[in-house]
């Protein structure tokens, strides 16, 4: 979950966005070309004839569609984690760490991030049913290092923001 940098008009946070962008297609595409190769070498395999190549072939068959449901599921959430990102700056209900303490790896210093969760989990407390607040939560687990809270969080601030649109 990265942080968003400056104003949805910066052109450089719009260059940064197209790079990661470019990137990730880059490796949808080559994970494509990867999963179409092992289906070839399935086919191969099951092709062979031999009960031992033809069971290694269905083996190896179901590999490129697992690859493809989890490449599915990674890019859908990364776009759902966007849509949430992009709708919290235009509201202006992004988490403002910049006059909080960091380390020379730019991470927030434990001690603040921990004191910027207390006061988030407050609020979410107060309106665990309210997206921004689940999204803001989020934020705080991985800015403390909770990247699994922070996930599972996530996804239930995007479980009740699609709630909200469909309302």
């Amino acid at each position: 979950m990265s942080e968003p940098v400056g104003d949805a008009s910066d052109p450089q946070r719009r260059k940064d966005s197209r790079r990661i962008v470019v990137f990730i297609a880059i490796l949808v595409i080559a994970l494509v070309v990867y999963f179409a190769r092992l289906g070839e070498r399935a086919i191969f395999l099951i092709g062979s004839g031999e009960t031992s190549w033809v069971i290694a072939g269905f083996g190896v068959l179901i590999l490129p569609f697992v690859g493809a449901w989890i490449v599915w599921v990674t890019v859908r959430a990364a776009l759902a984690h966007q849509h949430l990102a992009r709708r919290m700056h235009e509201e202006g209900g992004e988490l403002d760490i910049s006059q909080l303490p960091k380390r020379p790896s730019g991470r927030l210093e434990r001690a603040a991030a921990d004191e910027l969760f207390l006061q988030v989990q407050k609020e979410w407390e107060a309106d665990p049913d309210n997206w921004r607040v689940s999204y803001r939560l989020a934020r705080a687990y991985d800015y403390a290092g909770d990247r699994t809270r922070a996930r599972e969080v996530m996804r239930r601030a995007v479980a009740l923001e699609r709630l909200e649109r469909e309302e």
